[in-house]
């Protein structure tokens, strides 16, 4: 026992100044980040950690007291988030999602963003035909809440009003916002994560998110309505429905990477197509949010038809310029 005490008191004579010099290091760029250290200290600190990973694997080889381990594995571990983890602070890392990884992340994707725009776009085809055909259809599409009355029972004044009524308090503005928001984003989640098995259930959501469009746009077409529903309509829509053919296209790509991993084993490949959409998800969750925002307030503040085709177009040119305008490399 005493010959191992020494044996200990030798380790720790001989490598304790390294211990506590990378300690000092790492309280000054824990209290206030990597930018406060000098350019000798940035190239000191590897050094340090290092020497103290070996004392780590000296210390555990010939069994020292447990203090000293735990001290080192503790020591290790906190240099190892300052060597290796993340350099910028959370405004820094929130800058640059929105200025790079979210745009970068959604042109990654841009062959599924097609095939769900594509899905969206032949399924409204399809229901606008169908429901123009045989206005029963329309139930066949239509969630009746979503409806709220809107439907071919209801008169051709009736559908004309829910186009320009003004809500009486801001209160019920935010209670329908915070409705549409929630309805849409579990919409756009489903879509996500139901991508796994091989994509079908996210093209079903696709094909049930066209249907209702066009189920819609066909019952106000057919009295006479077509052009103010589709501004009452597009105020939001451009948003609300570029966010759900991302969801469907992230959901896509998982799924493609699900049935085609290439050279990668299946995981591998699931692990790295879904750290891209979970990426366009988080940017997902803000479009639906100003979606929501737009339903519920402007929507409903907004009784001209041009300016809410206006502001429709304005927000898909903002949406596309954001995600494809041509950006510089990065270094």
């Amino acid at each position: 026992m005493a010959e191992l005490q020494l044996k200990s008191w030798r380790f720790r004579a001989e490598r304790e100044a390294d211990w506590r010099r990378l300690e000092t290091l790492l309280a000054k760029a824990e209290a206030g980040g990597a930018a406060r250290l000098r350019r000798d200290e940035i190239l000191e600190l590897p050094l340090l950690y290092r020497q103290a990973l070996s004392s780590l694997s000296v210390a555990r080889s010939i069994s020292l007291d447990q203090s000293l381990t735990a001290y080192l594995e503790s020591l290790c571990t906190r240099a190892y988030f300052i060597v290796y983890g993340a350099r910028t602070r959370l405004p820094e890392r929130i800058a640059r999602f929105f200025l790079r990884d979210w745009p970068a992340a959604v042109r990654s994707i841009w062959r599924e963003t097609l095939v769900a725009f594509a899905i969206t776009a032949v399924a409204t085809v399809v229901g606008y035909l169908l429901v123009q055909r045989d206005p029963d259809w329309f139930y066949s599409f239509m969630d009746p809440g979503l409806a709220a009355g809107r439907d071919p029972l209801a008169s051709t004044a009736a559908l004309k009003a829910t186009l320009y009524a003004k809500p009486d308090a801001r209160e019920g503005l935010s209670l329908l916002a915070s409705f549409l928001f929630t309805h849409n984003s579990q919409i756009a989640l489903f879509s996500f994560a139901l991508g796994v098995a091989f994509g079908l259930p996210t093209a079903a959501l696709m094909v049930q998110n066209g249907g209702m469009l066009g189920a819609f746009l066909a019952l106000f077409v057919s009295r006479g309505l077509g052009p103010q529903a589709v501004g009452w309509l597009m105020i939001h829509g451009t948003t609300e429905l570029f966010a759900l053919v991302l969801s469907g296209a992230s959901g896509f790509a998982i799924g493609w990477s699900v049935a085609f991993p290439g050279a990668r084993t299946r995981v591998d490949a699931v692990a790295a197509a879904g750290r891209r959409a979970a990426t366009v998800m988080v940017g997902v969750v803000v479009m639906l949010l100003v979606a929501g925002l737009l339903e519920g307030f402007a929507r409903q503040l907004v009784q001209d038809d041009l300016v809410r085709y206006a502001v429709a177009a304005s927000m898909l040119a903002l949406w596309l310029a954001y995600f494809y305008w041509p950006r510089r490399a990065q270094p």
